[in-house]
């Protein structure tokens, strides 16, 4: 191991400095007051990227001279007295969303060729509001996965420990935001794509509701209208305030839909803390905690109880009020595997395991190995599960605000590139000593909101004990966006929340 020194010369501009961890807001409030030029913070975040990059390989497609034109163009308004809500701050969006004259690959060698004629709708939105795209920031091989490489841009890295993931499929641009190239990336979310590698990297991150944010030009190849199946877009950012100002941004940006109706959000539903009925759920049903999940919600508990916070558990709720976690995530099994149109090939061991099923098991397990050739009718009966669900949800939140739990059982794990990735093992720390979870065990939470379509921000808890971020996720009603926004914010104010990864003191295989 050889120790890379990754702190960046300081510039002569103190205030310049005093940005590259600012949220998009301070950075674009900077710009309007004239303390800073868009050109110097983009040559910084430029400057920036140049002295990590080798380590975290987080933004591989880059688009420097567009955007430094872009900054000219943000001084030039910013001289006539333009303000734009965005207006020269430097951002990156994932590697899925079209971006004119770059390529769209989703990590796939087949679509190396895939040139972007025009920017995704939330692509163009994000521009107009004034936004500097830097480039677009690494993935996995077709967005499958918990760790972000490919055989096309290689693999990215975590700024707290270059041995581990950033995570997936948003990895590099969490990656990229903890490391203070830029305040806001846009991801996606179908599996916790979002909220996952802003738990692993120490940021915020927030899953939408389904909907609400135009998907068209979010994939490939090129010419694909229709939205995917349980899938939507989403910020992530060092700040919880800087998710609100993203989604504002990407509201109603379908000319289809914009024609006809708009989404007029409601306004959260509190500010201060100790406003919030909280509901938590401290160990999935079935299961016991991880040492990590215990920190999560030990952490959470204790500093929720120093805000007059009084939490309901799961556990301690009336049962016909509980949607049945079990069911629900067999049914998000299912139609995840179902979401796509051309799916992977079952593995030997998969294809083994779903001719030994028996008629009867309605495991999520067996859901998963199922989908791919699910009958149209078995789909109709998941998605009228769905529905119910989704009614189910909504009544209880008449009875609370938000639901408070893990985003995942381990913190950032190292790489782990065995394939088939079913086969796959990682270690994670509990009670009674280190078991081995499956790729499949790690995404319960992540899956929590999405088959309801409900939205979820991740939020920072701090480190754990071997120095790694942590973060619980805050999942709310439907369409209330706002409201898990506004609890992580509440929540960001009494306790803290991004801290900067200590990059001068990562070490790199020599």
């Amino acid at each position: 191991m050889t120790a890379v020194n990754l702190s960046l010369p300081t510039p002569a501009d103190d205030g310049l400095e005093s940005l590259v961890f600012a949220s998009a807001r301070e950075q674009a409030q900077a710009l309007a007051d004239g303390r800073v030029t868009a050109v110097a913070l983009l040559e910084q975040a430029l400057a920036r990227m140049e002295c990590h990059e080798a380590q975290l390989n987080a933004v591989p497609v880059r688009a420097v001279a567009q955007a430094r034109s872009d900054a000219l163009q943000a001084d030039a308004a910013l001289q006539r007295g333009e303000r734009r809500p965005l207006l020269g701050v430097p951002i990156t969006v994932k590697e899925n969303f079209d971006v004119a004259g770059l390529a769209t690959t989703v990590g796939n060698p087949d679509f190396q060729d895939n040139i972007a004629r025009q920017d995704a709708l939330a692509v163009a939105a994000l521009r107009a509001a004034g936004a500097v795209l830097i480039g677009k920031s690494n993935v996995p091989h077709s967005l499958a996965d918990l760790q972000s490489y490919n055989t096309i841009y290689g693999t990215s890295r975590n700024p707290w420990d270059l041995q581990r993931t950033p995570g997936g499929s948003s990895g590099g641009g969490a990656a990229a935001v903890a490391a203070g190239y830029v305040a806001l990336e846009l991801g996606t979310d179908i599996g916790g794509s979002v909220r996952i590698p802003a738990h692993f990297n120490g940021i915020f991150g927030h899953k939408t509701s389904y909907g609400l944010i135009s998907m068209r030009g979010a994939g490939a190849p090129q010419g694909r209208f229709s939205a995917r199946d349980l899938s939507v877009a989403g910020p992530l950012a060092r700040t919880a305030q800087d998710l609100e100002l993203a989604l504002d941004l990407l509201l109603n940006l379908d000319p289809l839909e914009a024609k006809g109706w708009k989404f007029t959000l409601p306004p959260a539903r509190h500010r201060q803390l100790r406003d919030f009925r909280v509901l938590v759920i401290d160990a999935w049903p079935g299961t016991d905690p991880s040492l990590s999940e215990q920190l999560v919600m030990d952490r959470l508990l204790r500093r929720l109880q120093a805000e007059g916070v009084t939490p309901v558990l799961w556990r301690d709720l009336p049962a016909a009020l509980r949607p049945d976690l079990g069911e629900q995530h067999r049914t998000y099994r299912s139609l995840l595997g179902a979401s796509v149109a051309n799916p992977p090939p079952l593995s030997p061991a998969q294809r083994k395991r779903l001719a030994e099923l028996a008629a009867d098991d309605r495991s999520a397990e067996a859901a998963l190995l199922r989908a791919p050739s699910l009958p149209h009718a078995t789909w109709l009966q998941d998605n009228e599960h769905r529905h119910a669900l989704r009614h189910q949800w909504e009544q209880l939140f008449t009875h609370f605000d938000v639901l408070l739990s893990p985003v995942a059982p381990t913190p950032a794990f190292a790489h782990q590139h065995q394939e088939p990735k079913e086969e796959r093992r990682f270690p994670v720390a509990y009670a009674d000593g280190m078991r081995q979870l499956g790729f499949r065990e790690l995404f319960n939470w992540a899956g929590l909101p999405v088959l309801p379509g409900l939205p979820a921000t991740s939020f920072p808890l701090g480190l754990d004990d071997d120095g790694l971020p942590v973060s619980a996720q805050a999942v709310g009603p439907y369409l209330e966006d706002r409201t898990t926004i506004a609890f992580a914010h509440a929540f960001e104010l009494a306790h803290g929340g991004f801290v900067a990864p200590p990059l001068h003191s990562l070490e790199v295989v020599a």
